[in-house]
């Protein structure tokens, strides 16, 4: 049980949208680019070079080398892969996340590892070409109350502070509090002093949260080649300016993204709800103390407030002399990304590929290469000794993934000396049932509406009781059912998943700097499955 991959859709906590689109639906056909599959990464990469110029990939490496500035030691493959960039036969796998104090929950770690396992796999089959892995920092993201916490042995560290504008340009105001707080629960292992001395190489000696976080990540994934990009740049937002003018004249985003989620409800699935729905302008406009949503008025535009007012041609003068000031929404984003980088490949969760796949329409209106979407790894951590439990109660990892409370019913039938499934009783009776309607048949059909209320009656009623009686059987099983709940709440806290309650400082306080090579070495990035991992 040491290692094993469980498909998505039994785990019960990926979309059905998302297991589909991995599974090659074929009426998401038209909503997705090429596969994710080296042969479908190939086709991706001849079309991206031909479409992506030199031009693009000077101001690129131009900006990296500015944005790392003296973090960037010129003998590491950080620098080698960022230089690499301005050669045509180089293209990036990038993936990118909010700036989450401590990068959040773990699945962050997840998600580069998963871009830097492709590069190497893409390498090993394309030789002659480069694959650079790149971190995209949601810099210009405005909802602090997503990132301003992590969480640590069941207990919330959470920043308190005033909250406006774009989070990479915020004061690290009040977080000394809180990570003194944080290295008391740590303890003084050699472990926790690494920690330690990660938060001070991050956070005590930046100025800012974008600083904080490219240290941070930094820090654990320069071995590795880890470019880190923050799109808040005002020469790589220049070579965006032709698209953010389009979406300003003719609120293109609006029109494709709102074509492409009808026609998802026509040929998929009607039920379907959208992940975002697009607005009419999907710009907002950035000052040093907040982020102000775009919107069109009759005389031109304003932000949402009605505190700034531009005539049509004064916003296009604006954008035109400081691009910095404008910055793409949730939708325009992904079009941005893959302007200013040679991509091939996204890596995202189920939520962001959910919004990804309304984006393609739009993408080939304004003729950028839509990229392959990639599912990031996904996994559940399993300290040994807690394997060793769930080895000791026959159960499986699928078993864990159910909710707690069919965990237990199953368990409890399992365990009990008694048989609490009353299916075969069930089976009797629908039997018996249908003997009694071939004798209603025979004599009065007037009669079939009170049959089936009592059929009805009589199945209830089986239910009932065989509810009462499990319920009765945990009451006597009542301590292995403990045991049983504490053991998956180890696992999924909070009936959720690890992977989105747990940060990575919990694991790396137990393993320390051989956790990150430990899961890049056991997640393969094109597996489409869950995996459940037990830690050495």
């Amino acid at each position: 049980m040491q290692f094993q991959k469980i498909p998505y859709r039994d785990t019960g906590y990926v979309s059905k949208i998302i297991c589909d689109l991995f599974e090659g639906n074929k009426e998401l056909r038209d909503f997705y680019g090429n596969s994710p599959t080296l042969g479908g990464l190939k086709k991706q990469l001849l079309k991206k070079q031909k479409s992506f110029s030199e031009y693009h990939r000077k101001i690129l490496v131009s900006s990296l080398n500015e944005q790392y500035g003296p973090l960037l030691n010129k003998e590491s493959l950080v620098f080698e892969n960022i230089q690499s960039l301005s050669s045509k036969k180089t293209f990036t796998i990038t993936t990118g996340h909010q700036l989450n104090l401590m990068t959040g929950p773990v699945y962050f770690l997840y998600k580069i590892i998963s871009v830097l396992n492709l590069c190497k796999k893409l390498k090993e089959t394309h030789s002659e070409y480069n694959f650079v892995p790149v971190f995209w920092m949601a810099t210009e993201d405005h909802d602090f109350e997503e990132i301003s916490y992590f969480n640590f042995k069941n207990k919330n560290f959470k920043w308190s502070r005033e909250k406006a504008g774009a989070v990479g340009k915020f004061s690290l105001e009040g977080l000394d509090t809180l990570f003194t707080l944080f290295e008391k629960e740590l303890g003084n292992s050699e472990t926790a002093n690494q920690i330690k001395k990660l938060i001070k190489k991050s956070y005590s000696n930046s100025a800012t949260l974008v600083e904080a976080t490219r240290r941070l990540v930094h820090s654990l994934f320069e071995k590795e080649g880890l470019v880190i990009i923050d799109g808040d740049n005002s020469a790589l937002k220049e070579l965006f300016v032709p698209k953010m003018e389009k979406e300003l004249l003719s609120s293109s985003c609006l029109l494709h993204v709102g074509d492409t989620i009808d026609k998802i409800q026509q040929e998929y699935d009607s039920s379907y709800a959208p992940q975002v729905n697009p607005r009419e302008i999907n710009l907002f406009y950035l000052t040093d103390e907040d982020r102000f949503r775009i919107v069109r008025t009759s005389k031109g535009f304003s932000n949402a407030e009605n505190t700034m007012n531009w005539s049509t041609e004064e916003l296009l003068e604006e954008l035109k002399s400081f691009p910095e000031r404008f910055s793409p929404n949730v939708l325009m984003r992904p079009l941005y990304q893959e302007t200013i980088l040679p991509n091939l490949c996204y890596v995202g969760g189920g939520g962001e590929l959910a919004y990804w796949i309304e984006l393609k329409a739009y993408f080939d209106s304004q003729n950028e290469i839509f990229p392959v979407l990639l599912h990031r790894n996904a996994a559940v951590l399993v300290p040994k000794k807690v394997a060793k439990k769930i080895d000791r109660l026959e159960l499986s990892p699928k078993d864990l993934f159910l909710k707690r409370s069919s965990l237990i019913n199953k368990k409890v039938r399992q365990i009990s000396n008694i048989n609490l499934d009353l299916q075969g009783f069930k089976l009797a009776l629908e039997d018996q049932f249908k003997e009694l309607e071939g004798l209603v048949n025979q004599t009065d059909a007037t009669f079939e509406g009170a049959l089936k209320a009592q059929k009805s009656k009589q199945f209830k009623g089986i239910d009932k009781l065989e509810q009462r009686l499990l319920k009765a059987q945990k009451r006597k099983l009542a301590d292995q059912v403990s045991r049983l709940t504490l053991l998956h709440e180890s696992l999924f806290p909070n009936q959720s998943l690890q992977e989105r309650t747990v940060n990575f400082s919990e694991f790396y306080l137990n393993h320390g700097a051989d956790l990150i090579p430990f899961l890049i070495k056991h997640l393969d990035p094109l597996s489409l499955k869950f995996d459940w991992i037990v830690l050495d």
